[in-house]
């Protein structure tokens, strides 16, 4: 191995470098895709003993695990895998942390899904859930049972952008034996290093930015060393991998994931920046304003933001205004998901299934995923959209 080759290696270039072996691909940059159900082995010995690294389509191949251990280099973990959807991520880490009769501690700003998830499939299998306060910080100590067996944490919440306090809550889970799982899909590991703070498991959305360009569905799941074994073996029972062509888009997406991030980042804050200057805005949710609940924590623990951000308007407009604003964007697309290239909003009402936080904005709430077009026509097509709004209210006067 080269001098160079034992350095260590910066993010920017870890994502361009890893998961790739060109060596072993006749030259070609890019690990190719391998798509398969059978293996064959060359041997009765090597078919009996197993003696290869793949000996069916259910362990994953080579285009799975480049990806595998790309993001196990850039998270820091012992060992990744992947699942199908970022629903998927959260639902395999959770089967692998949980079993009948255990208590689960769940943030009130989780994904919704996931809250679905808790109060379905986990419930059928006579585990527990209760919700706590996203800003509960140490305070969760108080509602640690004694089958209480894991914390799930996300951080910010990706429609209220409440941000926790990880390394206090995941110092009361280690002195009390309870494991923690943190969706950390907003910040990526760019912006906040899941492991670092304390976090036995971290899942993210490969949807998201690491996919990059809407055209993908993936989860990641990346545990410490203590979790790797048990997650892994949870991973192989099921089979619920990916298929080869999603994993080559997201290791695809990889390379540029830096770039694309750091200008999500700036084009989101130019954004968010011109919103609190509107009249017709009450408040801007986003994690790098102070007026975000948790951005000290923030602006301790994380090295960045992303693209995503949440608004709430004034009292006096209703729904039949907020149509009108909305209906008639040019740029902004009405639709769920984020991280793409393309900026999309859309309107939001958690009231109805917070259960522990009293979620009263005072207003209509919006999210916005602020993609990669110029900000001075994203800034002009909301200018129009604000006065849309404006008239169809006046309209009722």
């Amino acid at each position: 191995m080269s001098e160079h080759a034992r350095r260590p290696l910066r993010t920017e270039t870890r994502l361009t470098q890893s998961g790739r072996n060109p060596a072993l691909q006749h030259g070609f940059v890019n690990t190719p895709v391998y798509r398969g159900s059978t293996v064959v082995f060359p041997t009765y010995d090597a078919l009996i003993n197993r003696r290869a690294e793949f000996h069916y389509g259910t362990d994953g191949t080579p285009t799975i695990a480049a990806l595998e251990n790309a993001w196990s280099e850039l998270t820091g973990a012992a060992g990744t895998v992947l699942s199908p959807s970022g629903l998927g991520a959260v639902t395999l880490a959770l089967l692998t942390t949980l079993k009948s009769g255990d208590h689960l501690l769940m943030t009130d700003s989780v994904y919704h899904p996931t809250r679905q998830l808790c109060g379905g499939l986990l419930a059928k299998m006579g585990i527990t859930t209760t919700y706590y306060d996203p800003l509960i910080g140490a305070g969760i100590e108080s509602l640690i049972r004694p089958e209480t067996t894991v914390i799930f944490l996300e951080s910010p919440g990706s429609q209220t952008f409440e941000v926790q306090d990880v390394p206090a809550i995941t110092a009361v889970a280690k002195r009390h034996h309870v494991t923690t799982v943190i969706d950390n899909t907003w910040a990526t590991p760019l912006f906040f290093r899941a492991h670092e703070h304390g976090c036995d498991i971290s899942l993210e959305a490969g949807t998201k930015y690491p996919g990059g360009h809407s055209d993908v569905l993936m989860g990641l799941v990346s545990a410490n060393a203590q979790w790797w074994p048990e997650l892994r073996k949870t991973y192989d029972q099921m089979a619920m991998l990916p298929g080869a062509e999603d994993c080559f888009l997201v290791l695809r997406g990889l390379r540029t994931l830096h770039i694309r991030l750091k200008e999500a980042q700036h084009r989101a804050l130019k954004v968010a920046e011109w919103l609190q200057s509107r009249p017709e805005v009450s408040k801007v949710l986003h994690p790098a304003f102070p007026e975000c609940p948790g951005h000290e924590i923030w602006k301790r623990d994380f090295t960045g933001s992303s693209g995503l951000f949440s608004l709430v308007l004034n009292a006096e407009y209703t729904t039949d205004d907020l149509a009108a604003m909305l209906d008639g964007l040019d740029i902004f697309a009405m639709g769920y998901s984020w991280g793409g290239f393309e900026s999309l909003i859309v309107p939001f009402d958690c009231s109805r299934y917070r259960t522990v936080t009293d979620w009263q904005p005072g207003g209509l709430t919006l999210r916005l995923q602020i993609g990669l077009e110029d900000t001075e026509d994203l800034i002009a097509d909301l200018t129009a959209g604000f006065e849309r709004l404006n008239a169809a209210h006046g309209q009722k006067k």
